[in-house]
């Protein structure tokens, strides 16, 4: 595709139905996997927010209005559309995020499907009424919170904008959708979706850095606010938070761990444990299992599979081509500090199996590129055991013991996913049980499945999406008592 023809045209903050110049003014986007400068992008500053927050409000008090049914309807056209627009969306994704492009085409399909499934039921979000005897009706309703602000991660975009918004909308609310700054090309291509089928204010799309997102969780009339982030940007929307005494919710970093238990199908579980490795995306999930504890007795024939596979299967390469298996880092410091991670592993003792660093493809040179890299003999006293890389980083550790690995397992800040490959029944549900993780596969990995709940125990998060309970979050229940003596 030609940039010149086929980037969007336009780079402007979407609100109240119509584009705006930023008065934040503008800054640039590049291709991480080359250097390859893809433009001016909108930087939305305080007043930008203040702007797309009223225009929210104004069409926040016609939308609740609005019968479930028919806000189901318009979702359904906006899933329709969002599907036959999935190549090339998936191609802005994969140009802005160095993400390859035969994965991120299916992230359309995935947004499409949560739009969907919100939107059907859309009028599930009912209240109850309360036994009060033959005198007193007592009843509970729930009722849209108002406007919501939804920060997300540069991982997937389109996906995660174009999911998040489903949700607050079927139950009545108006949305800001935060595009994340160092991949915005699809959000704007999104909001001119957006303008040809939902009512003016519904959704709004900004852009912008730091000051955005913190305009957003300080505006008085923002009720809510939900982010795809770092554990450390969670915690300061948590203090912004505190000061209106507002609901957050929070899908944030991982540390997850692979359990691979003896009696396990040995070839299915390792290839499992690469899968879940997301090295496809560098790395750079939340969800990835970068903890695997292998059971000594088949931990060095593990290791040696690894070092055999895991080359073979990704190797960094242009995300634009669809045989391309491995993407770039997002940045030149995402690249530094995974980078960092790598050399801090070798000094700490760790043993490298694989990978750590650079490719030696002289095409690749200008990217952010980093091998798919393993380390075998990580201890818990090590960095890379304890702290995420968001990076293509696996760390490997023998266990013997349950008890003991159990121990080592929840021995983190984290719990969002955890995957446990074993064809014993009992331990399987028995470790289900004592991990601290909020979603857990069994004899599977990675995969999320629509209308089941998806978030974290402990710094992972608050809350959960992609299931009913997200639909409840953004309601507000009101209870009302009527006499009748």
């Amino acid at each position: 595709m030609a940039l010149n023809v086929d980037l969007p045209g336009t780079r402007e903050l979407f609100y109240g139905g119509a584009f705006h110049q930023p008065k934040g003014g503008y800054g640039r986007t590049v291709n991480p996997a080359n250097g390859e400068d893809l433009g001016p992008v909108a930087i939305a500053n305080t007043e930008d927010v203040d702007l797309a927050v009223k225009a929210a409000q104004r069409a926040f008090m016609e939308w609740r209005r609005v019968e479930p049914t028919q806000r189901g309807a318009l979702l359904r056209s906006l899933a329709e559309r969002i599907r036959s627009e999935a190549e090339y969306l998936g191609w802005l994704d994969s140009i802005n995020t160095g993400n390859p492009i035969a994965e991120m085409k299916k992230d359309a399909a995935a947004g499409a499907a949560l739009i969907d499934y919100f939107a059907g039921i859309a009028g599930m979000a009912k209240g109850s009424t309360i036994p009060m005897g033959p005198q007193a009706l007592n009843y509970a309703t729930l009722e849209p919170l108002g406007v919501v602000a939804r920060i997300v991660a540069y991982n997937h975009p389109l996906m995660f904008l174009a999911s998040r918004l489903a949700a607050p909308l079927a139950t009545g609310n108006t949305v800001v959708l935060k595009a994340p700054d160092q991949a915005p090309l699809s959000a704007y291509r999104l909001a001119e979706i957006v303008a040809d089928i939902l009512p003016r204010g519904v959704v709004n799309i900004l852009s912008g850095s730091r000051e955005c997102g913190e305009a957003l969780v300080a505006h008085d009339l923002v009720k809510k606010v939900t982010l795809i982030g770092s554990t450390g940007t969670g915690r300061a929307i948590l203090r912004g938070a505190a000061d209106k005494i507002m609901p957050t919710q929070l899908e944030l970093g991982g540390k997850n761990p692979f359990i691979m238990c003896d009696d396990a199908d040995l070839d299915l579980a390792i290839d499992g444990a690469i899968a879940g490795m997301n090295f496809v995306w560098a790395g750079q999930s939340c969800g990835s299992t970068s903890r695997c504890f292998v059971h000594a007795s088949i931990y060095e024939k593990v290791l040696s599979e690894f070092s055999k596979r895991i080359p073979a299967r990704h190797r960094c390469g242009d995300p634009s081509d669809p045989a391309t298996t491995m993407g770039s880092l997002i940045s030149k410091a995402q690249f530094e500090k995974v980078i960092g991670f790598i050399e801090d592993s070798k000094a700490e003792g760790a043993r490298l199996v694989c990978g750590g660093g650079r490719p030696a493809e002289e095409k690749l040179a200008n990217g952010w590129f980093v091998e798919a890299t393993v380390f075998a003999d990580v201890t818990p006293r090590m960095r890379l055991f304890r702290e995420e890389v968001f990076g293509p980083v696996l760390a490997v550790i023998p266990w013997e013991d349950e008890d003991q690995l159990v121990s080592m397992v929840n021995d983190s800040e984290y719990g969002l996913t955890a995957a446990i490959w074993t064809n014993d029944l009992k331990k399987a549900h028995r470790l289900a049980g004592l991990v601290e993780a909020g979603y857990v596969w069994i004899n599977h990995v990675g995969s999320h499945f629509v209308g089941t709940d998806f978030g974290g125990y402990k710094s992972s998060g608050l809350g959960r999406e992609e299931g009913f309970s997200e639909l409840i979050a953004f309601t507000q229940s009101k209870n009302i008592h009527v006499s009748l003596r």
